[in-house]
């Protein structure tokens, strides 16, 4: 099969004919074989009688329905299970990606060799409050990442090897950062394509200003994941022996300016009524909790049955 077509949806009743109708024209237009699997995510509305409707009216479309709406992460996670196609595309159920992208995205993956593609709305037909938080979303994620060529990291339409998909897992909220996942999984031939973004037809949006606080602490976790999953002992033990280094000669040094005015007969008042003892105090509690931190997070490490788990590309 040459292409799985993914698309997550939450009450999209409406558009989910026209959508179907458009790709099933573009497939067959270019002879490709294919897949269609819309995964519905606890809708409420008609949705899930209308796959089936059109389930019976093409064999080649699939459907899965959730029991209550758990998100667009583990909707995409249970595609990716599921796909058998060489391409998987992923695209929204609103119309707002057309479907027309699709040859285009499957010619960069099979005939240039990408391991992902994603598209990239240049143009779009959203608000400023939209926008621009978008904007700084994705240039923070560009610096964390490393992947500077991408400028729309949250864009649902996108292209991958099969082997892609089955590699990495997606989960929580981190559907935003597949291509980040997809490097650290050792898939480095990421691209980008301009796509056309299509103004929304029905319904109405799910965006809500909390996804950007939620994707920046998704950002902020996986960083660290992808570089201190296999060994937390190196950042917790490091901070913590430097924290507690810092606060022990704190207090060596109060200790020895005490002795020294003790020695000398000079009015020295408690060592326990400055402040700066408090704060050696706390810094060689903090120091010792972090280290501890540490140790307890590489016991865990260790027996996790995913810590020699790695993805081979080759045997021969």
């Amino acid at each position: 099969m040459d292409i799985s077509v993914i698309i997550p949806l939450y009450n999209e009743s409406e558009s989910l004919p026209e959508l179907t109708e458009w790709i099933e024209r573009v497939m067959k237009e270019n002879n490709f074989t294919y897949e269609v699997i819309f995964i519905n995510d606890g809708s409420t509305d008609d949705s899930w009688s209308i796959i089936e409707k059109l389930h019976q009216k093409n064999c080649c479309i699939h459907g899965i329905k959730f029991r209550r709406n758990y998100g667009k992460s583990p909707a995409l996670y249970c595609g990716f299970e599921r796909a058998a196609g060489d391409v998987v595309i992923t695209m929204d159920a609103d119309l707002q990606d057309s479907p027309d992208e699709i040859p285009t995205l499957y010619k960069m993956v099979i005939e240039e060799g990408y391991d992902l593609v994603s598209g990239y709305k240049k143009k779009r037909y959203d608000p400023l409050s939209k926008t621009i938080p978008t904007k700084l979303f994705n240039a923070t994620a560009r610096l964390v990442s490393g992947i500077k060529n991408l400028h729309d990291f949250n864009c649902g339409l996108k292209a991958y090897k099969n082997e892609v998909v089955k590699s990495i897992e997606v989960y929580g909220d981190m559907h935003r950062y597949i291509p980040y996942l997809a490097k650290n999984a050792g898939y480095t031939k990421i691209g980008e394509h301009i796509v056309q973004h299509q103004a929304r037809k029905y319904g109405s949006s799910k965006f809500g200003i909390n996804r950007f606080f939620h994707g920046y602490l998704d950002l902020m976790s996986l960083w660290f994941l992808s570089h201190f999953s296999y060994r937390p002992m190196h950042i917790f033990g490091l901070w913590g022996s430097l924290v507690f280094f810092l606060g022990f000669i704190s207090a060596v040094i109060l200790g020895a300016n005490k002795l020294y005015a003790l020695a000398e007969g000079i009015p020295f008042r408690l060592v326990t009524d400055s402040p700066y003892f408090h704060i050696s105090l706390a810094m060689m509690i903090i120091g010792t909790q972090l280290f501890l931190t540490g140790f307890i997070a590489e016991l865990v490490s260790r027996t996790s049955q995913e810590r020699n788990k790695y993805n081979i590309a080759k045997e021969v």
